[in-house]
């Protein structure tokens, strides 16, 4: 089986051209790509999650792209299941597989690198919708950093999607729901390496800069107005403040340099996660095709 070949986990900040090269090293290498993006797996948000083009998709098989409804809810514990459903299922096409995302938790469940906790449980869930209806994502952040103080210092205050279910997370292990056996790549004994894409903090700055021009250029406005303000999905980066501007809160040139804003601090945030990731290698693209044929044998 190719699973057998290992699998390669692709990583590093938004705009460093993960998915570019992802597509590059499939076709050199006759694998499948396996989303790990918390926001691309949504549909009907392309453009402002930066999700693979139409023409991107023809050339190589993708998987947890675009198939989850933008009010869904989505944990790590569902990724894990489903990439490694995604990884079983190339391996029976004899394909190997690439992780490609910048969703750190992820990537580092998928690892077996951190123990995924109890399962949900549906009361507490309704009752932080309550309270996320009710408080802003600021005030849910304070209590986490009572109920654990760990998972806390990780997350932004405004993340509200990640804070909500950390505390979901946290208050169900208190009521002793218990957790579920999952898989891994570790657990299930197939060898995999690590890459982090590195790019000169000028570089990416422009980069980002290219990204919103494009993103606005390109429809990211009726996108972010079509989810609307009630779905889960729409408080990933940029979509808060697009809102804000459909509801005539900024001028376009206020939107424009949020948008920025916000994207640097998120790749800020990506940069400091994986600098604590156990195991990644650190190194420039042109490079990963190399890294991956020695760790792997590819």
């Amino acid at each position: 089986m190719a699973a057998a070949d290992g699998v390669l986990i692709l990583t590093g900040p938004t705009c460093s051209g993960k998915s570019t090269l992802a597509i590059e090293l499939a076709e050199r290498f006759d694998a499948e790509i396996v989303g790990a993006d918390s926001r691309q797996i949504y549909r009907g948000m392309p453009v402002g999650t930066a999700a693979p083009s139409a023409a991107q998709l023809a050339r190589v098989r993708h998987h947890l792209i675009a198939f989850l409804d933008p009010h869904e809810r989505y944990n790590a514990a569902r990724f894990t299941r489903d990439a490694m459903d995604a990884i079983a299922g190339a391996a029976v096409r004899g394909k190997r597989s690439i992780v490609v995302g910048g969703t750190g938790f992820y990537l580092r469940a998928l690892a077996g690198d951190v123990a995924l906790s109890a399962a949900g449980d549906p009361a507490i869930r309704e009752r932080l919708a309550r309270e996320a209806r009710l408080h802003p994502p600021e005030t849910l952040h304070a209590w986490l950093s009572v109920r654990d103080p760990g998972r806390a210092a990780q997350l932004a205050a405004g993340d509200r999607y990640r804070v909500v279910r950390a505390l979901e997370i946290a208050l169900a292990g208190e009521r002793g729901a218990s957790a579920p056996e999952q898989r891994s790549l570790r657990e299930a004994a197939i060898p995999f390496v690590k890459l982090a894409l590195v790019v000169d903090s000028a570089e990416l700055d422009e980069r980002i800069g290219a990204r919103v021009d494009a993103m606005l250029r390109d429809g990211f406005l009726d996108e972010a107005e079509r989810i609307g303000a009630s779905a889960i999905a729409s408080d990933a980066v940029g979509y808060p403040q697009a809102l804000a501007y459909l509801a005539g809160q900024s001028t376009h040139g206020e939107l424009r340099r949020m948008l920025v804003r916000v994207t640097r601090r998120y790749a800020k945030r990506q940069r400091t996660w994986l600098r604590s990731e156990p195991g990644v290698r650190f190194l420039g693209a042109r490079d990963a095709a190399a890294a991956a044929s020695e760790a792997l044998g590819w």
